[in-house]
């Protein structure tokens, strides 16, 4: 019988380097993952709504208590009433790993309203506040022109950041060089650091999905097994960018699509946010447990993806500035995507409230 719980279980042992996240703050969900090693989850407003939905008999007490403790309330602020406190209570079975890892891993990865992708201002105030609600926060902020203006702001006061809406070469590199600018602000007024521990997501996954669907928008044919590594080549060479410049930011990986998107990082100096689904078939795989970080792409799929003029977005340093993150169709996808979800939650409590 084998010493590991699965095959992720294995990866976490032989690669510690290599953290490995669950996708969710549920119960459930992070009672198996810790068991199998994860030091770091994730939550957002559509995880949080799936989270109420599968724990129903603990969150509508708390829905139906928290409209009679806010009477003047609207639907929106008992929804980030609830949000608060699934993530300050979710955080608290991580901070034996935030204990043990003295803050650079064990953090709850927990979301500012993607409504404020324009507005710097209101996300470096709700991040202020969301870090507040334990030690052990990670505040995610969208990769927009005004998230990444946010990070910095928010490293400088003392919050560890996670990028997220996150696809391509320009944004890791620009979410970087922010975070170094607000830990640089921090040093040079004597303020600690030494327990700060910032990640920029890569939604490997979406990023497939979105060359995908830029291939049929544009009439390109494409070798169809190319299109499965296009989100793989560009954390890749993020990668190799942060290894080369000493970047204290680390990556994560998001939006498991297929065993690439976990077994081709395994032995980096990463993260891999995996979702519950996806933690439990990779477990149950066959797929051998050895690094891989350092394999490039075959050529013969780079050569299918260069033909595909979004690929160049996503993976070239420069294939696009600050401003024009907002327009690359991964972002407006996850982006709305991720808003609808936040509506759900919002018409969840409507039906408790009226």
């Amino acid at each position: 019988m084998s010493e590991f719980l699965g095959k992720l279980h294995e990866s976490a042992v032989k690669f510690p380097m290599t953290d490995i996240w669950m996708d969710s703050c549920g119960e459930e969900e992070l009672n198996y993952g810790l068991e199998r090693g994860i030091v770091g989850a994730t939550s957002n407003p559509i995880i949080v709504g799936n989270v109420i939905k599968n724990e129903m008999s603990t969150w509508e007490p708390r829905i139906k208590g928290l409209i009679q403790e806010m009477p003047d309330a609207t639907e929106d602020e008992i929804a980030w009433a609830l949000i608060d406190e699934v993530g300050a209570l979710r955080s608290q079975k991580l901070l034996p790993v935030y204990e043990k890892f003295n803050g650079k891993k064990g953090r709850l990865s927990i979301q500012t309203n993607a409504k404020f992708y324009r507005s710097t201002e209101k996300m470096v105030e709700q991040a202020m506040h969301l870090n507040s609600l334990g030690k052990n926060m990670m505040i995610k902020m969208p990769a927009s022109e005004a998230g990444i203006k946010a990070m910095e702001e928010v490293t400088y006061r003392g919050a560890s950041i996670n990028a997220t809406v996150s696809f391509t070469v320009a944004q890791a590199v620009a979410v970087a060089e922010a975070v170094e600018r607000g830990l640089n602000r921090r040093k040079a007024e004597g303020l600690p650091v030494d327990t700060m521990g910032p990640v920029c997501t890569l939604m490997i996954g979406r990023t497939d999905d979105w060359l995908k669907k830029s291939v049929t928008n544009e009439g390109l044919v494409v070798d169809p097994e190319a299109l499965e590594w296009g989100g793989v080549a560009v954390i890749k060479e993020a990668y190799r960018i942060y290894k080369e410049r000493g970047y204290t930011t680390r990556l994560l990986s998001a939006a498991n699509r297929n065993h690439y998107h976990w077994s081709q990082l395994i032995g980096g100096d990463l993260a891999q946010t995996i979702n519950y689904s996806w933690h439990k078939r990779l477990n149950a795989s066959d797929i051998e447990v050895v690094s891989r970080i350092d394999e490039p792409v075959p050529a013969a799929y780079m050569a299918q993806l260069n033909k595909i003029p979004e690929f160049h977005k996503s993976f070239d340093e420069n294939g696009m500035k600050p401003e024009e993150f907002v327009t690359y169709g991964g972002f407006r996808d996850t982006l709305t995507t991720f808003i609808a979800g936040y509506d759900d939650l919002c018409r969840l409590i409507r039906g408790y409230m009226i």
